[in-house]
């Protein structure tokens, strides 16, 4: 299964497979027809309030991933991460999303959920 996280306003990659953007809002300043996304999944995305409480802090990022685990379990997030292990079983998938910290944001998260299984 190959599963990666990447920034969306980097150019595509032939190694991309589907592209899927994970955020909850649009990429700001990015045109729609020239973001090559196959997906736009906003049912994934964490809530405005952990979103907020995260502020994109590196020191939070363990209670980040602790608290949008327990986000992933209701239903309407857990269908969305089962259509992405859907997607991922079938081929190459990544995960975009606009956060300029890619290390320490939810793609890189999901992206190592569904790597684990």
């Amino acid at each position: 299964m190959t599963v990666r996280a990447r920034r969306v306003y980097e150019a595509p990659d032939a190694a991309d497979g589907r592209r899927v953007l994970v955020d909850r809002l649009w990429p700001r300043g990015l045109a729609k027809a020239a973001a090559h996304i196959d997906e736009w999944l906003k049912a994934i995305a964490p809530s405005n309030e952990l979103r907020v409480w995260y502020g994109h802090d590196p020191a939070k990022f363990e209670e980040f991933r602790r608290r949008y685990g327990d986000e992933l379990r209701d239903p309407d997030r857990a269908a969305a991460l089962a259509h992405l292990r859907e997607l991922a079983a079938a081929g190459p998938v990544t995960l975009l999303t606009a956060t300029r910290d890619l290390e320490h944001s939810e793609a890189a998260d999901l992206a190592e959920r569904l790597r684990q299984g």
